[in-house]
């Protein structure tokens, strides 16, 4: 049975990058609500199914285990899709150019 949220723990955090271990079972994005991020993460699928989707390309990306892919800095996008019969784990590595300073508001330390 699906939880009412994500599950997020963060791994590691130190200047200029963050990484988080993100559980999923069976949410996605709101309606549309997409990420829109001034650095880039690099995602792993490491369990479950996942549709990730890309601004600008038709279709979601189908993510199965081992699938992983760079999202380069204000790309936006949006999880359409995670499997609600299996826990879906990703790695997150959020990417702060080395040229950005750190804020508050800002995810990557």
């Amino acid at each position: 049975m699906p939880q009412a949220d994500e599950i997020v723990d963060l791994l590691a955090q130190g200047p200029g990058a963050r990484i988080e271990r993100i559980v999923s079972t069976g949410q996605a994005s709101p309606p549309g609500f997409w990420y829109d991020q001034p650095w880039d993460e690099w995602v792993v699928l490491l369990a479950g199914r996942a549709d990730l989707r890309l601004d600008g390309e038709p279709e979601p990306r189908r993510l199965a285990p081992g699938d992983y892919l760079l999202i380069p800095a204000r790309l936006r996008h949006r999880v359409a899709w995670t499997s609600p019969d299996e826990p879906t784990v990703w790695l997150a590595v959020h990417l702060r150019p080395p040229d950005q300073p750190s804020t508050s508001t800002d995810s990557p330390s």
